[in-house]
């Protein structure tokens, strides 16, 4: 195997490793924030963890973080709008990325 070839894999090796930490970040995230709009609609222990979970998997939904701006501010029933949302995911997202290199 040449120089090459090992440079081309590891590469590939990095980006899956960069896609999958990402993909993990954001999911960390999106729970991160139901867990916080869960705490404005007055959920707490388990009532909040499905809640969270449900703003999880609604990032399924589309590519982008609309759909769960969408849920999150349309379940916050006027208790925060989309645009605090969107800054509460922003805000969140270094706070995921700490998280898990903290397990790692």
């Amino acid at each position: 195997m040449t120089s090459f070839d090992d440079r081309e894999r590891a590469f590939e090796t990095k980006f899956a490793h960069d896609a999958d930490m990402q993909f993990r970040a954001e999911a960390r995230r999106n729970k991160l924030v139901g867990l916080w709009a869960a705490g404005l609609m007055g959920k707490a222990g388990d009532a909040a963890a499905d809640y969270a979970m449900s703003v999880v998997s609604a990032d399924f939904e589309e590519a982008g973080i609309e759909d769960v701006v969408r849920k999150v501010a349309g379940d916050l029933d006027g208790k925060a709008s989309a645009d605090e949302v969107r800054a509460k995911m922003a805000e969140l997202l270094p706070v995921a990325k700490a998280q898990l290199m903290e397990e790692m």
